[in-house]
């Protein structure tokens, strides 16, 4: 469909979904299916399609890897760090939103499971998924 001389990075998008049971504020991560970091925990997102609005993308990874149905979801920043994914340059948009925690999720598509935690104890995350977390909850944007 398109032609270019010069490589393109790919675009993806992901998901900061947190919830608040009791005093405890959890997040929702997903098990990685595939390499690279098969069997790791991750932010759910993805590859954004061509006929999809970048949020849109986000929404449809969530529903696809736990199940989770959303509405809005709001922006928060882009990460662009050379080497981020080892299989090529990649630049994703991640997204944020608070939710009930008791909503129903599952593992599907190329996640292997799917399950919240609490967010003082995150397990090793793949990707630089863990200085997006860590960014986030400096961010002012996460309620204490």
């Amino acid at each position: 469909m398109y032609t270019y001389q010069y490589p393109r990075p790919a675009l993806t998008v992901d998901a900061l979904v947190f919830a608040r049971e009791n005093e405890t504020w959890f997040l929702l991560l997903v098990q990685r299916g595939n390499d690279p970091f098969k069997g790791m925990w991750a932010l759910p997102g993805g590859f954004a399609d061509l006929d999809e609005t970048l949020e849109e993308a986000c929404r449809r990874e969530l529903e696809e890897e736990t199940g989770l149905k959303t509405g809005p979801l709001r922006q928060f920043r882009v990460f662009d760090a050379i080497g981020r994914d080892p299989r090529h340059r990649t630049i994703t948009l991640v997204f944020y939103m608070f939710t009930d925690k008791h909503a129903g999720i599952s593992g599907g598509d190329d996640a292997a499971d799917a399950a919240w935690f609490p967010v003082n104890n995150l397990p090793a995350l793949a990707f630089d998924h863990a200085e997006v977390v860590r960014q986030f909850l400096q961010s002012g944007l996460f309620p204490e």
